[in-house]
């Protein structure tokens, strides 16, 4: 992708996240189609803590985290299963948005190798989160309460996860009508925050 096409592929991305929309291919057609659903999934960033099982897990199964450490590595690994949305224009997208600046990954080691992460687009003071995978139990778990963390310390406001679905709901997301998530959004791209 030349420079001139990345930059426009990126203003293009910026322009609908701040909008409340973002984009998803169709996992057989690989048709780019952008959402805004009536009804948003966010996590309430300040009220998510793990259980106590699961802090428990994570003392007797050490894992390391990493912020943007394989960005590469992690797009792929999420877009890596029978149906996806994460087309190889998804990728080409995202690793331009991730050059710029405006994408990050997350990445959970055990022995050298990453075993989960997740990745997703800040603009302001808001993680739109995209997708997680893991390779092993619970890595991707330790992906996101690692991110909840990152977030509370950069006192970031929203973190978006659009659609809502089994997994999502049990680490706390709920679901908020457009027009509220819309008050949110705006709020929160306007303040100025570092991820990193």
């Amino acid at each position: 992708m030349n420079r001139l096409r990345l930059e426009y592929c990126v203003d293009n991305l910026i322009m609908a996240y701040i909008s409340g929309f973002f984009p998803m291919a169709d996992s057989i057609t690989n048709e780019i189609k952008y959402y805004s659903p009536d009804y948003r999934a966010v996590f309430p960033i300040y009220s998510i803590k793990p259980h106590r099982s699961f802090k428990q897990f994570i003392k007797q199964n050490p894992m390391t985290t990493t912020i943007n450490k394989d960005f590469h590595f992690v797009i792929n690994a999420c877009a890596n299963r029978k149906d996806t949305w994460i087309s190889s224009k998804i990728i080409d997208w995202y690793t331009a948005l991730y050059q710029y600046g405006f994408a990050n990954s997350i990445e959970v080691w055990y022995e050298n190798e990453i075993v989960g992460g997740l990745y997703g687009v800040v603009i302001g003071g808001a993680f739109f989160g995209e997708s997680m995978f893991n390779y092993i139990p619970n890595a991707s778990k330790i992906a996101f309460y690692f991110l909840v963390e990152h977030l509370k310390e950069k006192k970031f406001e929203l973190l978006d996860s659009q659609f809502i679905n089994e997994h999502t709901k049990l680490l706390g997301a709920i679901e908020i009508p457009r027009d509220d998530y819309l008050i949110l959004l705006k709020r929160a791209v306007k303040l100025e925050r570092s991820f990193i």
